[in-house]
């Protein structure tokens, strides 16, 4: 059997020691497009800051761990799918054959269109060349203007912060990480990174850089001009699976999955930043782009792709973010689901916030800040989809009593883990 799989990131690497574990006698191709060995863009970050060098970022560091698993490792990047003839067209003209493949392209940076983006001092913060650039330019007492603070752009932020850099964030959302948290716990996040010394616009955008003087000027939508020695772009990304176009191989906002992450093409499987799975708590099948998606997700399509019907139990919508030392969570449906119940819970004088909603008797998502001994217990009530009963009038009351609640009743269920390993 000859398994091809597509992206080298964490999915891609898992899905490759997977298949090489439980079919030890068939061929593995590991392709990725950069010139690095295989690592985590999630460590990006501690190489900005100095805690990790280069090699602390690959995700093995084992000598020569790929070839002792004779797992090959290949530099390229895919441009065509035959999915008839099972067929990958690669960007040096070569053409390859498999039997199995797996799609784990991971996503891009999206860079938005505008004027004087393109050019030098502007970077995304997606790649080690990134990495090196930025390093160049975020020199103690350096401007630096960053585009968004999503998720990813207020984990490049802490980063950039612990530089000693001049640092403004530019948000077009009402608050900070607006697709993770509602106004209240967004606005605490805002006024928190001020106290701090970041420069912060919400509600604005880049209208353009400005590259005529010996200085970039980033140019915002509510009249503010900032001096920029080095711009971010982090204003989001997007699945990396143009070269399925014209193929068989289905994709929404990613490449379709079903239960056993294949696509609507047999043998051919997607796990990762580029996989569109089902998520139980919604209904709906989304692109979870976290870390332990896409390693989950790999494990699960490379026990099938050799043979193991293995049923993913469902993707994971969880964020636990430290900004500048202020810990937030978000999970599931945190912004809630129509017709259901929410309780808040605020003391913006001890940085705490809690924001739960119900769907019947079911917690379906929350926001936190400060809670930080409720995390395990948040993320196994959303994902268990635990019915509450009476708990969740007590919750409406009380939403502190989450631990109470989860002991109560995620035992009673059958559903009950250790939180403490959470």
């Amino acid at each position: 059997m000859r398994h091809i799989i597509l992206g080298a990131g964490p999915a891609g690497v898992i899905a490759a020691e997977t298949i090489r574990k439980h079919a030890p006698q068939d061929d593995v191709f590991l392709v990725g497009d950069e010139p690095e060995a295989p690592y985590s863009r999630m460590a990006i970050p501690y190489l900005l800051i100095g805690q990790v060098g280069e090699a602390g970022t690959h995700l093995r560091h084992g000598p020569n761990h790929y070839e002792r698993l004779g797992i090959q490792l290949k530099r390229n990047r895919a441009v065509k799918l035959d999915a008839a003839a099972k067929t990958v067209t690669m960007d040096d003209g070569s053409v390859h054959a498999f039997d199995r493949l797996l799609i784990a392209t991971g996503s891009s940076p999206a860079t938005p269109p505008i004027p004087g983006i393109a050019g030098a001092g502007v970077h995304p913060c997606w790649t080690l060349a990134d990495a090196r650039a930025i390093m160049a330019l975020a020199k103690p007492g350096a401007k630096v203007v960053q585009m968004g603070a999503g998720f990813i752009g207020c984990i490049i932020m802490e980063a950039l912060a612990t530089r000693g850099v001049r640092l403004s964030v530019v948000e077009m959302g009402d608050r900070m990480v607006p697709r993770m948290m509602g106004p209240t716990a967004g606005g605490m996040i805002k006024a928190w990174c001020e106290a701090k010394g970041v420069d912060v616009h919400t509600g604005a955008r880049v209208e353009a850089i400005d590259r005529s003087g010996p200085q970039m000027v980033v140019k915002l939508s509510n009249g503010a001009a900032l001096e920029a020695d080095l711009v971010i772009s982090a204003t989001g990304v997007k699945p990396n699976i143009g070269f399925l176009a014209d193929s068989a191989v289905r994709c929404l906002v990613g490449v379709l999955t079903d239960e056993h992450l294949q696509t609507t093409v047999p043998g051919i499987y997607a796990a990762g930043d580029c996989a569109e799975a089902f998520d139980k708590v919604s209904g709906k099948t989304i692109v979870s782009a976290i870390q332990p998606n896409a390693a989950e997700q790999a494990r699960v399509a490379a026990l099938n792709m050799v043979g193991q019907v293995t049923a993913l139990r469902g993707v994971t919508q969880i964020n636990v973010l430290d900004t500048l030392g202020l810990i937030s969570a978000s999970f599931g449906l945190w912004d809630g689901v129509p017709g259901g119940q929410h309780v808040e819970l605020t003391d913006k004088a001890s940085g705490k916030h809690l924001s739960l909603q119900f769907a019947e008797d079911r917690l379906v998502g929350c926001n936190a800040i400060g809670w930080t001994e409720h995390v395990g217990v948040m993320r196994g009530l959303v994902e268990g989809q635990v019915r509450l009963g009476a708990w969740k009038d007590k919750l409406l009351a009380d939403p502190t009593k989450l631990m109470e609640a989860y002991l109560a009743t995620a035992q009673a269920q059958d559903v009950f883990t250790d939180v403490r390993r959470r």
